[in-house]
């Protein structure tokens, strides 16, 4: 005769002993798993607090204030600087500026006394004829030559800055080779008519001083040589 089966004392019918132990098994897997929950949820937590909490450490709005102001400050410095890089850029195309105008007045100035002199002032030693034009350039005679090449040499000195076209780029490269062609071809001209300088203007009077203004060129062209990149 079969044995009834004993109710639970939970009322319910018997239950398997498998299911029991995996529920116990199972149980610590779930702690488990709501511990790595309950963790993750704090750092999320502490992540969304630490910015509030940094921004509330300084506590005064004033503070904040005068930061944002100074690293606007600071990126005004920058543009700044970045302004004056791109002034002096090399490769930045041509601008006008004072050095410029300067340099270019001084060159022409130069080529002008020069000129003037020779064509107005000066006495000719094949007339004798005495000079004429404003008395004092009369009386500098020969000296009318070094001041005319001195301005023509310092206004390509001048010339040679970043702020200037002849001094950035390609502009550096053209001013250097026109000056040490220029003094190249002034000694090798006054080497060529040397027999009868009377042939060309200027050389006839300066006779061996035109040395002196070939090298002169050419030093002004080692200036330019300086800048060259």
């Amino acid at each position: 005769m079969a044995k009834p089966e004993s109710p639970s004392t939970d009322g319910s019918a018997g239950s398997d002993p498998s299911d029991a132990r995996a529920e116990k098994v199972s149980s610590p897997e779930k702690a488990a798993g709501s511990g790595k929950d309950t963790k993750a949820t704090k750092v999320a937590k502490v992540a969304k607090t630490k910015p509030e909490t940094s921004s509330s450490r300084s506590g005064n709005p004033a503070k904040a204030a005068s930061a944002k102001s100074g690293r606007s400050g600071a990126t005004t410095k920058i543009s700044k600087r970045e302004e004056k890089r791109v002034f002096d850029d090399p490769t930045a195309g041509p601008r006008f500026s004072v050095r410029a105008a300067l340099s270019l007045l001084l060159v022409l100035a130069g080529i002008a006394w020069i000129a003037y002199y020779y064509l107005a002032v000066r006495a000719d030693p094949a007339t004798g004829a005495e000079p004429t034009g404003p008395g004092f350039m009369g009386d500098l005679a020969d000296w009318n030559y070094l001041i005319g090449f001195a301005a023509f040499f310092l206004g390509l000195v001048l010339a040679a800055h970043p702020s200037t076209p002849l001094g950035r780029g390609r502009g550096v490269v053209v001013g250097m080779l026109f000056c040490f062609l220029f003094g190249l071809a002034w000694i090798c001209t006054f080497y060529a008519v040397t027999a009868n300088p009377d042939a060309l203007p200027v050389f006839d009077d300066l006779g061996q001083k035109n040395l002196f203004v070939g090298i002169a060129a050419m030093g002004v062209g080692f200036v330019y040589a300086t800048r060259w990149e």
